[in-house]
């Protein structure tokens, strides 16, 4: 199938065109035919999986055919809304909605906090066709009558499992109450939690059911080095290696705020452009830093582990860690930003002599897997590796999530003896760690349900794969 094929307007192909894609991804081939029959839309997917044009593409066709409208003021009305939990994941959202719109009379904006409300106020009065916000700067803007969503006919639900680990529940049931009860609503999750499906059923009228598995990269895709080196001078080899090799696109991973800071202040007295981004960082900050490191105009880019949660570059060629992370888990999702969409990939390890007990941690649980992954090649009738190399990954993450309910259970149990003070709002670490397994179980659902058609009996051995790592890894 081509996007040919798909029935979307001669514009939007041109521009699909021009970024270089012809064949649509599963989740697109479902997706866009379900959107641009005008019904709701509860869609199981996850970033990578090509999502985004999913919705954005036929959202923009049937925009486009239908004609702008005005609201009581004679502005151009807002018609779609697409609400996502992170800024960095609404300004990516937005700049599709551009790339694929660029040839469409329609206008597009993002909106989040973080930055001040008067240029999004004088956005707004120019008139915006379809606006990209997270959920607390839309509600303020609301609250001061700066923007009118009675005219919304598609609203877009982005990451909603992710937006509900955030707390944005209580937001979202606002946003809802002020949209128009007749429209078109699109849900996207990585997974359907309970909470999930009562949402959904506030939500969306009899919607279209869509489950995708993410199409994954291999691990043979990444080159993974190590250079053993003495702490005080680490940021002297990392010099060396970018200019020796001569990267032009490098994701450096601190353990620190003010190490990122450091870091990148000793790149750039080197004649290496580098800029740090963590959350001290405002938005503007971050968002001028990842915008020019996609465009290549920022040769590195130091972040810490949460603040590079909304990176998505699917030919980065280059990560390093500078300093190795204290859990196997971290490592496997740092290294996982290259070696995307099919492309070879090199991740650099600088190790000091205090981390090479991390270095074994990692070592250690990477041969369990290719161990566990040995007996489900050998004992199961799937030999595609895309089924392969996602069940390899569940059990990786299942064993993480052992590790972070654990640490879960000691948090509760040290707030009920007064050791820790009670708190709606879990530890970061405990976040990145939650939202990082809940889409790959999502994907391991997908997997099962696939794997139950061709005859194997992955749940056993995924089980009997787990006894095995467990054995080692003692939560």
């Amino acid at each position: 199938m081509q996007f040919t094929d798909l029935g979307l307007a001669e514009p939007l192909l041109r521009a699909v065109r021009e970024q270089g894609y012809d064949t649509p991804t599963p989740i697109q081939q479902q997706a866009i035919p379900a959107v641009l029959a005008g019904g709701d839309l509860m869609a199981g997917a996850q970033t990578g999986t090509g999502k985004t044009a999913g919705f954005t593409l036929p959202m923009l066709h049937r925009l486009a055919a239908a004609g702008p409208k005005r609201d009581a003021r004679g502005r151009i009305a807002i018609r779609a809304l697409i609400l996502t939990p992170t800024r960095e994941l609404a300004a990516q959202v937005e700049e599709s909605v551009r790339t694929y719109g660029k040839y469409l009379p329609l206008k597009s904006m993002v909106m989040f906090g973080g930055v001040g409300m008067q240029p999004q106020i004088d956005r707004l009065r120019q008139g915006v066709d379809i606006l990209v916000a997270t959920p607390g700067r839309l509600l303020d803007h609301h609250g001061q009558r700066t923007l009118d969503l009675s005219q919304v006919e598609i609203f877009v639900l982005d990451e909603a499992d992710r937006m509900l680990d955030m707390g944005f529940i209580h937001d979202i049931k606002k946003v809802l109450a002020v949209l128009p009860a007749k429209k078109q609503s699109l849900l996207f999750s990585a997974t359907f939690s309970d909470e999930i499906k009562a949402l959904a059923d506030r939500l969306l009228n009899q919607p279209a059911l869509i489950e995708v598995a993410r199409r994954n990269s291999t691990v043979e895709a990444i080159v993974q080095k190590v250079h053993p080196v003495g702490r005080e001078r680490k940021k002297e080899l990392l010099a060396h290696l970018i200019k020796q090799g001569d990267w032009h696109q490098v994701l450096v991973f601190t353990r620190m705020k003010h190490g990122a800071n450091r870091l990148a202040e000793y790149l750039n007295e080197h004649g290496i452009s580098a800029m740090a981004i963590h959350g001290n960082k405002s938005q503007t900050a971050r968002t001028k830093a990842l915008a020019d490191f996609k465009r290549g105009e920022l040769q590195v880019l130091v972040a810490t582990d949460i603040a590079a949660r909304g990176i998505d570059i699917d030919q980065l060629p280059h990560v390093v860690n500078f300093e190795l992370p204290n859990v196997p888990e971290d490592y496997v999702h740092r290294i996982g930003r290259t070696g995307r969409a099919g492309a070879q990939g090199e991740a650099i390890s600088l190790v000091c002599l205090d981390e090479e007990l991390f270095l074994k941690d990692i070592e250690k649980l990477e041969r369990d897997l290719w161990e566990a992954a040995d007996n489900l090649r050998a004992n199961s009738k799937l030999t595609s590796s895309d089924y392969f190399m996602p069940v390899l990954g569940v059990i990786f993450l299942r064993h993480a999530a052992n590790r972070f309910e654990a640490a879960n259970r000691q948090i509760q149990a040290d707030q009920a003896s007064g050791k820790m003070p009670k708190r709606k709002v879990l530890p970061a670490d405990y976040i990145a760690r939650r939202s990082l397994y809940l889409p790959e179980k999502a994907r391991y659902d997908s997997i099962m349900q696939q794997a139950a058609v061709s005859g194997a009996d992955l749940p056993r051995l995924v089980t009997e794969a787990m006894t095995a790592i467990e054995a080692e890894f003692e939560p």
